[in-house]
């Protein structure tokens, strides 16, 4: 059984480094990043045949068809990545959340699969978390309640329009109300927070962030950004912006490249506060 599944993780992993290779000439990316991506693809591979997905598809005659599961798999974390050499796709560690059908909080989530993965059972993850030998296990970390509750939305297409904001007369406004964006809020009480993702294709949308329900990986259903963070702003003007997000972890550049949008879309930065990076974000 573990060679088999040796075997099939190399598979999965050749697979998966094909699908990078285009992206890999287009950028011409380094030794280094290359092995990277080896790396998440053999990690990627062990976590689908982890899965309950893989392992209610042993049995079928033709072994294409899980791969192609795998690979549909794969295209939710990567998917967008095509449309912009730039693109950041899902931080490894909430691939997890992105390939379990309730999309259990990663960082919830990632618990547990630590727990299992020390435990050497057997049994495919989800299987051991929701039906097989770990589903009495109760973290102290994150209990079972917890991580039962906390699940993401991950928006569809047409859910995903109620969020679209565009930039009208230097000001950021809502796509179909045109209200203006307003998050700053009176001092009782707690701060809500408001996070954004742009989509590959240049789509600005934004939202308020719910802890274990709606993340950055809610927007493009755990889909590539070209930059992702938090922001404020008063009646549609842009008060403050950070590159705060744990799902995504954007650099320097992708901060740069969303600054880059505003300006050339009539918004005055001057006066407008770049926040720290909280490595807790999400």
């Amino acid at each position: 059984m573990a060679i088999d599944s040796l075997q099939a993780a190399t598979h999965a992993a050749v697979k998966l480094q094909n699908m990078y290779r285009s992206f890999r000439d287009r950028r011409k990316l380094a030794d280094t990043l290359i092995a990277e991506l080896w790396g998440h693809a053999i990690d990627f591979a062990i976590l689908n045949i982890s899965t309950t997905f893989f392992f209610e598809c042993l049995n079928e005659r033709s072994s294409n068809t899980r791969w192609t599961r795998i690979g549909f798999n794969a295209s939710m974390v990567g998917r967008g990545f095509s449309e912009d050499d730039e693109a950041q796709i899902l931080a490894f560690q909430h691939w997890i959340e992105a390939i379990d059908p309730r999309h259990r909080y990663g960082s919830c989530l990632r618990l547990y699969f630590n727990q299992w993965y020390r435990s050497n059972v057997g049994q495919p993850f989800f299987y051991w978390l929701d039906h097989g030998a770990g589903k009495e296990i109760d973290l102290t970390e994150c209990p079972r309640k917890k991580l039962k509750k906390q699940c993401v939305k991950y928006l569809g297409p047409i859910e995903r329009n109620q969020y679209e904001y565009v930039v009208a007369e230097g000001k950021i406004v809502h796509n179909q109300s045109r209200h203006e964006l307003h998050t700053i809020e009176g001092s009782e009480g707690p701060k809500t927070k408001w996070i954004f993702v742009m989509s590959p294709s240049g789509r600005l949308y934004i939202g308020k962030k719910e802890k274990g329900k709606f993340h950055h990986s809610s927007f493009l259903a755990g889909g590539a950004t070209i930059a992702a963070g938090s922001l404020e702003a008063k009646h549609g003007f842009v008060k403050l912006i950070s590159r705060n997000s744990g799902h995504y972890q954007p650099g320097d550049d992708s901060l740069e490249r969303f600054l880059s949008f505003l300006r050339e879309h009539g918004v005055n930065l001057v006066g407008v506060q770049i926040g720290k990076v909280n490595e807790d974000s999400d």
